[in-house]
């Protein structure tokens, strides 16, 4: 499966889209620091060194980075944990 990354007008936020839905229905998942979520995808991009907070929406996820985080080691270690989840 193929995996999109867009930079977003935030130079600390990637969107990462997939084929297929993530995420069923109309809500969006959002995980900030200190928390967790039922959704197992979303804990594992958390626990990345670098991550600052996700948002997720039916077949796409934004990660936000924390500012001295580096794209070129962040975006493929987030393509892996797509790529676990089967996307």
């Amino acid at each position: 499966m193929a995996i999109t990354v867009e930079e977003t007008p935030n130079p600390n936020a990637r969107k990462f889209t997939t084929e297929s839905l993530i995420f069923k229905g109309d809500g969006s998942v959002s995980v900030m620091p200190g928390q967790t979520s039922d959704f197992e995808i979303m804990n594992q991009l958390m626990s990345l060194e670098g991550v600052d907070n996700v948002f997720g929406f039916q077949n796409f996820i934004t990660v936000n980075r924390l500012p001295d985080t580096d794209w070129d080691v962040l975006t493929p270690k987030v393509e892996g944990v797509l790529a676990e989840h089967g996307y």
